[in-house]
């Protein structure tokens, strides 16, 4: 069976074949992305896979509600926790997302709505033949990582928002020879 060449192990592989590139729409979902993407930065993917249920339990679940309202203490509390990224800065950005997030759905009416308009609600197909052909960010992350640094959002960089468009199917970068290639592209 063909694969994206990166995802050759125990924890890279299952994450590809079932949910990298999947058009997602739930925006507890989307929130749980910008999060984790956002705390990749400086740092490669399958450390913070092997910490999402740690960040899972950590975050109320990325309950942006809940995140929006972290005080110093729960900063605190999740600075000595061993199984995240024990970053300040990282930590109080995700707290400062979960507040900017519920603005933009309050503005949007969803994240989901907001995100789905840069593509007018159809994934980007791309045609990569190699990994090493497809790119770290596009015009597309531009645009939106200017509009979201703009509404205040941090650790929201061009690459950091492309990794975002990658996981959650704004954007279908399985390479041609792939076998979730088509079967990602058929998803809406």
């Amino acid at each position: 069976m063909g694969r994206c060449s990166w995802a050759k192990n125990d924890w890279l592989g299952p994450y590809h074949d079932t949910e990298w590139g999947v058009p997602v729409h739930d925006d507890r979902l989307l929130f749980e992305s910008l999060i984790l993407d956002g705390m990749q930065a400086g740092l490669n993917w399958l450390i913070i896979l092997k910490k999402r249920a740690a960040y899972r339990l950590a975050l109320d679940g990325f309950d942006p509600h809940k995140v929006a309202a972290y005080g110093e203490e729960k900063v605190a509390e999740l600075l000595a926790n061993p199984g995240i990224i024990r970053n300040r800065a990282k930590i109080t950005a995700a707290i400062n997302n979960a507040q900017a997030f519920l603005r933009v759905q309050e503005e949007s009416g969803s994240f989901d709505a907001y995100l789905w308009g840069f593509v007018d609600g159809r994934a980007v197909k791309n045609a990569w033949g190699t990994v090493e052909e497809i790119p770290a960010r596009t015009p597309l992350s531009d645009r939106i990582s200017k509009d979201l640094v703009q509404r205040g959002f941090k650790f929201a960089g061009s690459t950091i928002c492309y990794a975002i468009l990658q996981s959650v199917g704004l954007v279908n970068d399985h390479t041609v020879d792939c076998f979730r290639y088509e079967e990602v592209s058929r998803l809406k």
